[in-house]
């Protein structure tokens, strides 16, 4: 039943969610943490920080490993066919369509109307990430260095990433 309940869930985030594995961190939030309570806030803030430090995107990260913490290797295997099933299916069944409409103004009209959205799912996700970690000043000051040196395009995040970690051993 559990196996069920992965794959229902991780097939809703996969279907549902548009512009990327930042976008999807609402639903996952929401499946992960309200529905299911599969893990605690604390638990899903670390999920996200290794997922946005490990290779691949974000979602398919996350169902990995809360699948891997509900059921084991079958609940990893189940989570992330899950979540990456629904764009496999759609982009297989639009690919021909997108690409012969592709200067069709109403085409255009519907994914600009849609970035909004995409922003405004991000900025949910950020904001529920702010609060959950319960930043003090040396947290914040760990933050505004690693913002000011990813605008600063010149520094790889692999780099903020590693720096914030060794001024979280000193600072922390």
């Amino acid at each position: 039943m559990k196996l069920l309940y992965l794959f229902i869930s991780f097939f809703k985030i996969g279907l549902f969610s548009f512009g990327g594995g930042y976008a999807m961190i609402p639903l996952i939030q929401k499946e992960i943490i309200a529905t299911h309570q599969w893990l605690s806030p604390n638990e899903f803030v670390d999920i996200i920080a290794i997922a946005e430090m490990t290779p691949g995107p974000i979602a398919i990260n996350s169902a990995t490993f809360v699948g891997y913490k509900i059921a084991g290797f079958l609940g990893s295997f189940v989570a992330t066919t899950a979540v990456i099933l629904p764009s496999f299916l759609i982009v297989l069944a639009l690919a021909t369509l997108v690409v012969k409409t592709q200067n069709n103004s109403i085409q255009q009209k519907i994914f600009k109307g849609i970035r909004p959205a995409v922003l405004a799912l991000i900025s949910v996700a950020a904001v529920y990430v702010a609060q959950t970690i319960h930043i003090d000043y040396k947290m914040g000051l760990i933050f505004i260095i690693s913002l000011a040196s990813l605008f600063n395009k010149r520094v790889h995040p692999i780099i903020v990433i590693i720096g914030s970690g060794i001024l979280g051993v000193f600072l922390l």
